[in-house]
């Protein structure tokens, strides 16, 4: 870990995501598309995406966003949640469409950790339990998909951030520090029962 902060532009070239390593700060900046259960079913059952997810980051997040008085939306809190949840459809995802970037908490499972580094992508950890820190980062609501259908916490919110920040917890080269602190703790816990 270098102890600096990789600031990021989307969308992200595979060049930037194959150059980041597992431990890495890094701050988005761009457009970042939230997904969660129904928006992940959707995309698995073939249904096309409303954005172009292609170099982009989908954050595993439910936002909770208000509309104010003169029509636009804003977001109040904007945290991640458990990510292996799409664990199930995570890794058809970053093959069909092209994701470089996937945000969460948690960590996921050993099928995206092989999508991520067949194709160039990362799974960033955001902050669990500071949505009203992280929803300062994001400037704006550029658009919303699937409001009506899916209801407000799994519409697919597109967001304008700035600075949004996040480590980096399974690089493209496979690495995954969710597996390496699980190894870890498991051998620590060997040695004091053994």
């Amino acid at each position: 870990m270098s102890g600096k902060t990789v600031e990021l532009s989307l969308p992200l070239s595979e060049s930037a995501v194959r150059a980041l390593r597992v431990g890495d700060s890094v701050a988005l900046a761009g457009l970042v598309h939230t997904g969660r259960d129904r928006f992940h079913k959707h995309l698995a059952e073939g249904h096309p995406s409303p954005v172009d997810l292609r170099g982009g980051a989908l954050y595993h997040c439910g936002p909770v966003v208000v509309k104010g008085a003169d029509g636009a939306w804003r977001v109040v809190a904007a945290g991640p949640t458990t990510s292996s949840r799409e664990e199930p459809y995570m890794a058809g995802i970053i093959r069909r469409e092209g994701l470089r970037a996937v945000i969460g908490k948690g960590g996921m499972g050993a099928e995206t950790v092989r999508a991520c580094r067949e194709c160039g992508c990362v799974y960033l950890q955001a902050v669990g339990g500071a949505a009203a820190l992280l929803a300062r980062c994001i400037e704006r609501v550029e658009s919303v998909h699937f409001l009506d259908e899916f209801g407000a916490t799994e519409a697919c919110w597109s967001l304008a951030v700035r600075r949004l920040p996040a480590i980096v917890g399974i690089d493209a080269t496979g690495r995954s520090l969710f597996d390496e602190v699980r190894a870890s703790s498991r051998a620590v816990l060997d040695g004091l029962l053994g």
